[in-house]
């Protein structure tokens, strides 16, 4: 009961300070005042002299980082530049100079960056109001007010966790978000081969041509193909291991954990070695080819992924490929769940009359799916994303003509590494078509997630 009035102060506690207006901070005393203008004056009034200083050098920085740099990058980031073209003009000696054109992704680089800080900068005032309402609260309510060397303590008690989170955040802010919003925003410009130093702001150019321009011949082909391939790749290693991990947790089978390790070997090696391999042994000139014909079953090479080799060939050899590396992976999920299956639903079920196909339809194959479910949604992402399978065994052959730098059995994500890394460089279409992807990819997680049995028992 103690513990239960305690909990029940505390939340009172907080809903009062939370009923603290800005008004009723402000007319709180002129320190108060001052710290909506002064960053960490009320802290450093009240001795917590690590916060206030804090406070205070965070806002100096930043209004000198906006005077000195800050709105020179914000003004540059609506033009991304004035000087498109190379130029000629004289020094200040009048011989004559070349002047290069400002280099556009530096200034969006920079552009981006000041923006995100300008947002952390809004986030650190909003704690710093938020602080400085508590101490108003703690003295109108006559409560005792954390010293400095208390506030420093808490950094390592009650706010350990703020503590262990600014580093990662800090790494999250720069690799993360500082990266994809760059990546967003190049989009959004005319950033190619053409216009690969001084690029302009081209609005929805870019998203126009993938989506009803001269790439929509490619992107929605490639689009089927690739959401054709999630569901198959998906498919077949889900099914492959449950059916593998049930023949080897049968009664009567010896060696159990032999059979095992003989699949989770073609795991454990890298896919860059076993896929090039792959590419190889399927090659026209490849072994079973050789094999084949030697044994007299065909008369010429079948054409598994070459250039001129048939689209559906090339795109089911793929699939077949990828459940040699995926079963595996599948198996060793689906041997857990079954060795820890509750025995005695199973031996009921067997006295009841149902036989091995009817126990693993009702019983068996529900309880996995149950718990693999969420995994199968991220593993069907994966497969979405799933360069290397793509990208080392056909590098998108067979070649289609009607695509623009894409192959048959291409998937969107290396389509966009070939537009980048390809003859025509179209940086701002490979953003675009990422962003695109993401779409697809947070449309379909949220929707497969939330019709799921994990997720409505959660």
């Amino acid at each position: 009961m103690a513990k239960k009035r305690k909990i029940n102060a505390e939340s009172i506690i907080s809903e009062a300070e939370r009923n603290l207006s800005i008004r009723d901070v402000w007319n709180a005393g002129s320190a108060e005042k001052l710290t909506f203008f002064i960053m960490g004056f009320n802290q450093l009034k009240h001795k917590q002299f690590a916060k206030g200083a804090m406070f205070l050098l965070l806002e100096i920085a930043f209004l000198g980082w906006l005077v000195f740099s800050g709105i020179s990058a914000l003004s540059l980031l609506t033009t991304l530049g004035p000087n498109k073209e190379m130029t000629t003009g004289l020094d200040k000696d009048g011989i004559p100079v070349t002047i290069q054109p400002d280099n556009s992704v530096i200034i969006l680089l920079w552009g981006v960056l000041s923006i995100l800080i300008i947002a952390a900068f809004i986030v650190l005032f909003i704690q710093n109001y938020k602080s400085n309402k508590h101490l108003v609260y703690l003295k109108q309510t006559g409560q005792h007010v954390p010293t400095n060397k208390e506030e420093l303590a808490s950094l390592l008690d009650s706010n350990l966790h703020k503590t262990l989170m600014a580093v990662p955040l800090l790494g999250v802010f720069l690799f993360t978000i500082l990266p994809t919003l760059y990546m967003i925003t190049m989009a959004f410009t005319n950033y190619n081969k053409e216009h690969a130093i001084a690029f302009s702001w081209t609005g929805f150019t870019s998203f126009g041509q993938i989506l009803s321009g001269n790439l929509a011949g490619t992107f929605f082909p490639v689009l089927i193909w690739t959401l054709i391939w999630a569901v198959l790749a998906t498919l077949t290693t889900f099914l492959g291991g449950v059916l593998l991990a049930m023949l080897i947790e049968s009664k009567g089978i010896k060696g159990k954990g032999m059979w095992r390790t003989i699949f989770v070997i073609v795991f454990a090696v890298p896919q860059f070695v076993t896929l090039l391999l792959m590419a190889q042994f399927l090659n026209t000139q490849g072994a079973l080819n050789n094999l084949l014909m030697d044994w007299h079953i065909i008369s010429e090479p079948i054409k598994f992924i070459t250039t001129d080799s048939n689209a559906w060939v090339s795109r089911a050899t793929v699939i077949v490929v990828n459940m040699w590396i995926g079963i595996p992976v599948s198996m060793l999920t689906s041997t857990a769940i079954i060795q820890n299956l509750p025995q005695d639903q199973i031996e009921a079920a067997r006295i009841d009359g149902a036989n091995s196909f009817r126990i693993f339809k009702s019983i068996t194959f529900p309880q996995i799916l149950f718990v693999m479910t969420p995994a199968l949604i991220q593993q069907f992402i994966g497969n979405i994303n799933n360069f290397n399978v793509i990208y080392l065994l056909t590098g998108g052959w067979p070649m289609n003509a009607n695509y623009n730098s894409a192959g048959e059995t291409d998937l969107l994500v290396t389509w966009l590494y070939k537009l980048v890394f390809g003859q025509t460089q179209q940086y701002n279409v490979a953003a675009a078509l990422g962003i695109l992807i993401f779409i697809v990819n947070a449309s379909i997680s949220l929707i497969a997630y939330r019709r799921t049995n994990a997720f409505k028992e959660g």
